[in-house]
C-alpha cells in the first residue's frame, strides 16, 4: 500500500444471522480506524449465500450498528459512488473479472463432478497426502473446453496458480507482523461456482479493488484466506491492500466464544438492557489497549486514541463480569431524567406502571436506582412496590423486626408523626425518624429497617426517605397501617 493512499475500510457482514459480537467488534475497529484517520467507513452486505441469507438479518445488522452509534459513509441506505453495496447485485462485475482472468490464461473452466472431486480427496487422504485439486482440467484444449461450456455442461472456474513448489506467500500484517504461508498448502482454488455465484475469496478481492479499500481489518480466522486472496490480486494485476488481522474473542476458559459463554448476538445485549455506549467501549477494548491503560472512554476519546499498532496479537477474553461493571459505571453517570426513557421498555411490564406518578416523580424514582443497576432490565424486579402495595414481607426482615423494642408502639408513633407532617419531604421524614430514634435511645436502623419492610415488603433498596417521599404520604401511611394491623413479625415468634 502506498503511503499516500487515502484510508478506506469496510465492514462486510453476511446476512445469515443477527449481528454477532465478534462481527460487531470488527465493525468497531474498522469504524474507529476510519474516523481516527479521517477516512471512509464503508458497509457492504455479502449476500451470495442464497440458502441462508434473510432480509430480516440485513435489517438486524443495520439496526445493530446504529444502536452501537456507528454510521457508515457508503453502503446500504447511505449510497455512494462505488455501489451497489450488496454482492448479489454485483454479479456482472464478478463475471467480467472471471472472464478477464480466463482470457489472460490465469483461470480455466473445470468440469470435474462433485463425485470425482470427493473420490480424489478420499484417495489423497488415505495416502497421507495434502488434499488438493489434481489439475485434471488445467490443460484442457481451449476448443474442447469451449464446446463443453456451449453444450451446457456444468463447470467451475478455477484460478491457475502461478507459484513455485514451496514458494512462500508473505505479507506484513498490520496487527501481527510478518506472516508467511507455504504455497504447497494451496491449490487451483475455485473462483466461480457452477451456479454462477462467486466464491467468498474471489468476490472479496473484486469488491475490495472496485471499492478502493486501503486496509482490510478483520478477524484472525481469515488469515488462511489471505494468501488465496493475494494470489487473486496478483492474477488480476492489482495493488494489495494492507491486511490487519485482529485477535479472536475467547470465553473465560480461553476457548472460542460461543453461547455457553453468554449471548453472542448484539441484539440480545440490547434486549437485556446494556447501554450502547458501554457495549461499544467494552468491545473496543477486546484486543486493543489505550496508551494509559484506562478502561472508560467516550466515543470521541476512542476515535482520538485508536490505531492498529496497539491491537494485541493474542486472544481477547469476553469477561461478562467486566461488561456488567462497565455498564453499571455508565448507568451511574446518568441523571434520573436521562435514565427513565432508557428504562421504560423494562418498566412497561411492571404491574400498575406508571401508576399516578408524574413524569418528574418517575424520573426521580429511576434516579434512585442508578447505582443499583448492572443492566437496565434489573429495574423490572426492583420497582414493583412503587406501583402496588406489598403482597408479603421478606422473612429475614420479619425476623430482624424482633430486634426492635416495642415495635408496635413505635409504628403507632411513627404513623401519627408522619400523618402530622405538613410537607412530606425527604428531609421531614428523616427528621421524624431520627428524632424518634433519639427519644427512644435506639439506633436509627432499628426504626429504618422495619419501616422499609412495611412500605416496600423488602429489606433492601434505595434510601428509605427518598423512596417514601416518592411513594407519597397516603401510600406510606396506608402500608404502615396494614403492616401494623397484620403484625406479621409475630408469626412463629417465641412466646
Amino acid at each position: 500500500m502506498t503511503s499516500d493512499r487515502p484510508v478506506r475500510v469496510r465492514f462486510a457482514p453476511s446476512p445469515t444471522g443477527n449481528l454477532h459480537v465478534g462481527s460487531a467488534r470488527t465493525a468497531i475497529f474498522n469504524w474507529l480506524y476510519a474516523r481516527h484517520h479521517r477516512g471512509t467507513f464503508l458497509l457492504r452486505i455479502e449476500d451470495t449465500d442464497q440458502e441462508r441469507n434473510r432480509p430480516e438479518f440485513t435489517r438486524s445488522i443495520l439496526d445493530g450498528l446504529r444502536w452501537l452509534g456507528m454510521d457508515w459513509d457508503e453502503g446500504p441506505e447511505a449510497g455512494g459512488p462505488v455501489g451497489p453495496y450488496f454482492q448479489s447485485q454485483r454479479m456482472n462485475t464478478y463475471a467480467e473479472a472471471a472472464d478477464l482472468l480466463q482470457r489472460r490464461g490465469r483461470a480455466y473452466p473445470c468440469f470435474c463432478s462433485a463425485e470425482r472431486l470427493e473420490a480424489m480427496r478420499e484417495q489423497q487422504s488415505q495416502a497421507g497426502l495434502q488434499t488438493r485439486y489434481d489439475g485434471c482440467c488445467r490443460n484442457l484444449d481451449p476448443e474442447e473446453a469451449a464446446r463443453r461450456m456451449a453444450s451446457g455442461e456444468p463447470y467451475l472456474v478455477r484460478l491457475r496458480l502461478a507459484v513455485e513448489p514451496g514458494e512462500m506467500i508473505s505479507w506484513t500484517d498490520a496487527c501481527k507482523g510478518e506472516i508467511s504461508i507455504n504455497s504447497d498448502l494451496l491449490d487451483d482454488l475455485v473462483l466461480v461456482k457452477s451456479d454462477g455465484f462467486p466464491t467468498y475469496n474471489f468476490a472479496v478481492v473484486v469488491d475490495d479493488f472496485h471499492m478502493r479499500i486501503s486496509d482490510v481489518i478483520r478477524g484472525e480466522d481469515h488469515i488462511s484466506n489471505t494468501p488465496k486472496q493475494i494470489l487473486i490480486y496478483r492474477a488480476l494485476g492489482l495493488e494489495l491492500p494492507r491486511f490487519g488481522h485482529i485477535p479472536m474473542i475467547l470465553g473465560t476458559d480461553r476457548s472460542k466464544m460461543s453461547k455457553r459463554h453468554g449471548a453472542t448476538s448484539v441484539i440480545e445485549y440490547q434486549n437485556q438492557g446494556y447501554l450502547p455506549e458501554a457495549f461499544l467501549n467494552f468491545l473496543a477494548l477486546l484486543g486493543w489497549s489505550s496508551p494509559d491503560d484506562r478502561e472508560l472512554f467516550s466515543r470521541e476519546e476512542l476515535v482520538s486514541l485508536f490505531d492498529l499498532d496497539r491491537v494485541s496479537s493474542h486472544g481477547a477474553i469476553f469477561d461478562m463480569a467486566k461488561l456488567k461493571w462497565m455498564n453499571q459505571q455508565y448507568i451511574k453517570a446518568l441523571s434520573g431524567e436521562s435514565l427513565l426513557p432508557l428504562c421504560r421498555p423494562f418498566l412497561d411490564p411492571v404491574p400498575g406502571f406508571p401508576g399516578e406518578y408524574s413524569a418528574e416523580e418517575l424520573a426521580e424514582m429511576a434516579g434512585l436506582f442508578r447505582e443499583r443497576l448492572e443492566v437496565l432490565s434489573d429495574i423490572t424486579q426492583k420497582v414493583p412496590y412503587f406501583f402496588a402495595d406489598p403482597a408479603g414481607y421478606d422473612e429475614k426482615g420479619l425476623k430482624n423486626c424482633l430486634k426492635t423494642p416495642d415495635l408496635e408502639g413505635l409504628l403507632q408513633e411513627l404513623i401519627a408523626s408522619l400523618e402530622a407532617l405538613p410537607e412530606f419531604s425527604h428531609e421531614a421524614i428523616e427528621s421524624v425518624v431520627r428524632r424518634m430514634a433519639e427519644d427512644r435511645r435506639l439506633g436509627a436502623g432499628k426504626i429504618i429497617h422495619p419501616t422499609r419492610l412495611g412500605v416496600s415488603g423488602r429489606t433492601d433498596g434505595p434510601g428509605l426517605f427518598e423512596l417514601m417521599k416518592i411513594l407519597g404520604k397516603e401510600a406510606c401511611l396506608r402500608r404502615l397501617r396494614a403492616f401494623l394491623a397484620a403484625r406479621p413479625w409475630t408469626a412463629g415468634a417465641p412466646a
